[in-house]
């Protein structure tokens, strides 16, 4: 009897393995689409676009883990290199961001199941995620974006909105941290919305 008990216990944890690997893929694919589902924000510079690439990311973590929602994060990104502009500056900073945003949300979560915590844990992922956006635009991703457009420019299109700014650091923290919080709430609210009709899916729960 222990013999099968261990059998069955064994084959139902290697069922799992895989349905978290083909759940994570699907994730990943459809994060890999909202990417290109990006829209302008009136409050911003019409060169920063919003997307909710980071939301199945989060329903992964919360689902499966934090490693899982950060191989989602790894993998949407992987496969956008095939159509970089950035020569994968862009992607790299994308994973940084998306992984600190959901990696926290996810350990909070599987510490402490509970409504509560998945948002404590996901409002704490967006604040580091806007805080870490800071040193990833001004060291990673502006240095690149200054050979496509002059940084004078760029600076220029954000003191068009709000002249108070006179440097690049300062419109990264006057505009660019708010957004990309905002941008973690909006995935938030929505997975506040659909995480649980879809959990048992997601967890695999439906096929036991």
């Amino acid at each position: 009897m222990s013999t099968m008990n261990t059998t069955t216990v064994g084959k139902q944890t290697k069922q799992m393995d895989i349905w978290k690997l083909t759940m994570t893929a699907m994730l990943s694919a459809i994060a890999f689409v909202l990417m290109f589902l990006e829209f302008s924000v009136p409050i911003m510079p019409s060169f920063i676009k919003m997307d909710l690439s980071e939301l199945p990311a989060l329903m992964g973590a919360f689902a499966m883990g934090p490693v899982s929602g950060a191989l989602i994060c790894l993998i949407k990104n992987l496969l956008h290199l095939f159509m970089t502009t950035t020569g994968g500056v862009g992607e790299l900073s994308n994973f940084i961001l998306g992984a600190s945003f959901v990696v926290p949300a996810g350990l909070v979560y599987q510490k402490w199941k509970s409504r509560k915590s998945a948002v404590a844990g996901a409002v704490a992922g967006a604040f580091l995620m806007g805080v870490i956006s800071i040193f990833s635009n001004y060291l990673i991703v502006y240095p690149v974006y200054y050979n496509f457009m002059p940084k004078e420019t760029i600076l220029a299109a954000y003191q068009m909105i709000f002249p108070g700014v006179k440097n690049m650091l300062e419109c990264l923290i006057v505009f660019n941290t708010p957004f990309t919080f905002m941008k973690g709430i909006f995935s938030v609210l929505i997975t506040l919305v659909i995480y649980k009709p879809l959990s048992p899916f997601l967890k695999g729960a439906h096929r036991r």
